[in-house]
């Protein structure tokens, strides 16, 4: 079994921030899956089937720096060991419509990695850094909170719909397979 967790914050004034891109491709991968989203006390959750493999879908709804609360419950209550969560977020230091798949590291200053970090004790989770981009003025935060311009969605679509594709494609082949196809720089 799998965990899959989407980043993001909740309520509709996060709903197109640049920070929930992660929420974005869960809603992408329950919905070619199948997945019927369930409430929980931290967030929602469905379960899937990938390649037919169980997985455990997740959005936390603890706000991005408290992530980690509701990804150490459910990895707990379904004894899912870190090397099979992964865990979709936004990056700063990739340009938008980038894609990298990768296992362990630091948080990279990413509040809600940190939490997860922290929350589980283990950095092995694998991870699904989506491009979001730097501003050009220097001030993240609002860049982060931030919504997707209007003339980037089909472009933030196409981004969703790869990562999709990578999620599944870790899943059934392995992040060094899934790697090798999507970690091209060039969005589609």
């Amino acid at each position: 079994m799998w965990l899959i967790v989407g980043l993001g914050n909740p309520g509709p004034s996060y709903r197109n921030n640049r920070h929930n891109v992660g929420f974005g491709v869960a809603d992408s991968l329950a919905a070619s899956a199948g997945g019927r989203w369930r409430t929980a006390p931290d967030g929602v959750w469905c379960h899937l089937r990938l390649a037919h493999t169980p997985a455990v879908l997740c959005k936390p709804h603890t706000f991005m720096n408290r992530s980690g609360q509701a990804v150490a419950r459910l990895a707990a209550l379904h004894e899912i060991p870190p090397a099979r969560t992964i865990v979709i977020h936004d990056d700063v230091d990739l340009p938008f419509g980038t894609l990298r798949l990768k296992a362990g590291g630091g948080h990279g200053g990413h509040n809600g990695l940190r939490s997860i970090i922290a929350d589980l004790g283990d950095s092995g989770f694998l991870r699904v850094r989506l491009g979001i981009g730097r501003p050009e003025d220097g001030d993240v935060v609002a860049w982060v909170l931030g919504d997707f311009p209007a003339d980037s969605h089909d472009d933030l679509g196409s981004t969703l719909t790869r990562a999709t594709e990578a999620i599944c494609a870790t899943v059934d082949h392995g992040l060094a397979k899934a790697a090798s196809t999507f970690n091209a720089r060039k969005r589609n």
